[in-house]
């Protein structure tokens, strides 16, 4: 592969951890068998597809759209950023105190489209972070990388909420909160990350 191939595979790396440890579906399984725990396997199953095909198309839709948006409102990307980096860092404090926002929601009729599909898995920081890495295509490869990246990450979380029964046997309730408590540290340093690079930002202009 040529430079510019390595840059492409590299942001697509990049984008699909971030957009994983945001998002967390290691973290989302109780919460998936909370809302399904009445339902049988192959709506289960069902639901977990239609949850994540829902969270792509949100996040599909910012990163198409979201400047518009943006830019009709006069918000600049950068204060977005802040403002996105403040909320993960407050998912990434209530992961680590063993909490997640959310978890009190009543069933809806479709669970897949709330609270599964948004906000619980396309919440405001993996938009941002989407809308984020949108600003940052150089060329038609990182493109293609994203894209293939936000599929992945969707896939990903489609096939953890079906294999959650079998994933909660193996590692039980400890081992979910272990991994929530590791995905709240990354996200928190996202967070500041995040926070760093658009004050960097504002005192650049």
């Amino acid at each position: 592969m040529n430079i510019t191939e390595v840059a492409a595979v590299t942001f697509a790396l990049q984008a699909f951890v971030t957009l994983f440890v945001i998002m967390d579906p290691p973290g989302s399984i109780p919460i998936f068998l909370g809302l399904v725990s009445d339902k049988s396997p192959a709506t289960r199953r069902k639901l977990a597809w239609q949850a994540a095909a829902v969270s792509m198309v949100v996040i599909t839709s910012f990163a198409l759209f979201g400047r518009l948006v943006l830019s009709y409102l006069n918000i600049s990307l950068e204060s977005l950023q802040a403002a996105g980096g403040l909320l993960l860092l407050i998912v990434s404090l209530e992961l680590l105190m063993g909490g997640r926002s959310g978890t009190e929601t009543k069933k809806s009729n479709n669970i897949a489209l709330v609270p599964l599909g948004t906000p619980l898995l396309a919440g405001p920081g993996a938009i941002v972070a989407t809308m984020i890495y949108v600003q940052k295509i150089d060329n038609f490869g990182q493109g293609v990388g994203l894209a293939v990246a936000v599929i992945a990450v969707h896939l990903a979380i489609a096939l953890t909420l079906m294999a959650s029964t079998t994933i909660l046997k193996v590692i039980k309730e400890t081992g979910v909160n272990l991994v929530a408590s590791i995905a709240g540290l990354l996200l928190a340093a996202i967070a500041i990350q995040m926070i760093a690079d658009a004050i960097k930002a504002f005192t650049a202009a």
